[in-house]
């Protein structure tokens, strides 16, 4: 208890914020796992030397960023992933109707090399590192709908690699696993005409027109934890973002 009362009074920016960033803190380390039941904030706000209020506003922000969950007469939970929660907040294209497309995914090919230039700018790794690489096809209906390249840093992800098989979303795995929670994805969206290449894997003529998505996954401590760059044919589908 000592200790985190120093580390608040020595640091700078508002004392929510720093409530925040021990309380996250906490969890990257382990402390409290997924679906584990945070204390109640009179109990944190004396074990951290602030009010409850100061406490109950790190943990609404918390809230809002779906790292922790509240639940009406029980308490403040850390955010349990779930296959079908991680497609819902981070895949976002949708069918004609309005409704969030869930795809499936073929077999995936996974291979490990020492990372190239742009793979350790995107990472924010050093030369000599290694990445696993993840090549799959997902599909909507049966059907190729989207090409996925996926390159993740090796070091955090042990054993990953030789996998035979791969859920359709990763980051439950990384939660449950390795104990690396996605906290957020930066993403960039361009229309692209399909290469060869891409035509073949989608079932599309060369040229038809897709959506490539390129996003960086971040973990709670802001590391970079995967670079992943999707081709989508959004036959009778469009990409959506609620910002």
């Amino acid at each position: 208890m000592r200790k985190l009362r120093v580390a608040l009074e020595e640091n700078s920016g508002p004392l929510y914020a720093q409530v925040k960033a021990i309380v996250l803190a906490r969890i990257a380390g382990g402390d409290w796992p997924p679906g584990t039941a945070l204390p109640a904030e009179m109990e944190l706000a004396r074990e951290l030397g602030v009010s409850q209020g100061t406490v109950r506003k790190a943990l609404d922000a918390l809230t809002v960023e779906q790292v922790v969950v509240r639940r009406q007469g029980s308490g403040t939970y850390v955010a349990e992933h779930t296959p079908a929660h991680m497609q819902f907040r981070f895949f976002n294209i949708y069918d004609e109707s309005g409704a969030q497309i869930l795809p499936d995914s073929q077999p995936a090919r996974f291979t490990t090399a020492a990372a190239n230039a742009v793979e350790r700018r995107r990472l924010d790794l050093s030369e000599g590192d290694r990445v696993i690489r993840i090549s799959r096809i997902r599909t909507r209906g049966g059907r190729p709908f989207m090409d996925d390249r996926i390159v993740l840093p090796e070091a955090p992800f042990p054993g990953l690699a030789q996998e035979t098989e791969m859920p359709n979303t990763l980051y439950d795995l990384f939660q449950k696993r390795y104990r690396i929670h996605v906290a957020r994805t930066e993403e960039q969206v361009t229309a692209v005409a399909a290469t060869a290449r891409l035509a073949d894997r989608l079932g599309v003529r060369a040229g038809t027109p897709l959506l490539a998505i390129d996003r960086t996954t971040y973990d709670l401590n802001g590391r970079r934890i995967e670079w992943r760059v999707s081709h989508a044919y959004l036959d009778r589908a469009h990409y959506f973002a609620r910002l």
